[in-house]
């Protein structure tokens, strides 16, 4: 079961249907929007892992408006733009502007599946990095404060060493009152 909820823009319904039924099949989360204006309010109501947009759509959002909105919600969400033939050079730009891929019409949902697959990966691998990273920290933060609580330790235990030598080497009082007063001391640390 795929954990990622994925938003599809595309001002086709044939379109739209096709991409939440494959993708709900296969385990997807899916919402759909038919057009840019749309897909941009579903992105302010809730979050998304991926967005799939059509590069060409009806107003004032196209897939490139959309793909910057996306980005400014949340630099996480991963955009994938769907193109005609004819527009590559437009999926090279989107690239360029922070999508992850593009695919070309018609859709070849084997090749879609393989790019939210590797997206997924990529999430899971960022997620065990951060873990990695918080439990280094909390390693670290547990060391330090133990080296610290070691060099408190070894900072009385030197002044304790201290004050039996001088006491021990005394010699205004006699030896039995120095062993007497340093055993003293050492009961009571």
């Amino acid at each position: 079961m795929n954990s990622m909820t994925i938003l599809v823009a595309d001002d086709d319904p044939v379109i739209r249907k096709l991409f939440a039924n494959r993708l709900s099949r296969e385990g997807y989360e899916v919402t759909v929007a038919s057009d840019g204006a749309e897909a941009a309010r579903l992105l302010d109501a809730m979050p998304f892992d991926v967005v799939i947009t059509d590069l060409v759509m009806p107003g004032d959002i196209g897939g490139i408006e959309l793909l910057n909105i996306a980005k400014e919600r949340s630099a996480d969400i991963e955009v994938i733009v769907i193109t005609a033939h004819s527009s590559i050079d437009t999926a090279v730009d989107a690239m360029k502007k922070g999508a992850v891929d593009y695919l070309e019409k018609p859709v070849n949902f084997d090749e879609l599946f393989l790019r939210l697959e590797k997206i997924s990966e990529v999430r899971a691998l960022m997620k065990n990095a951060g873990d990695l990273r918080e439990a280094m920290n909390v390693t670290e933060n547990s060391a330090a404060q133990t080296i610290q609580d070691l060099e408190i330790i070894n900072s009385v235990q030197q002044q304790l060493l201290e004050n039996l030598e001088e006491l021990l080497s005394n010699h205004h009082l006699d030896e039995g009152s120095r062993i007497e007063q340093a055993l003293q001391i050492l009961e009571n640390r």
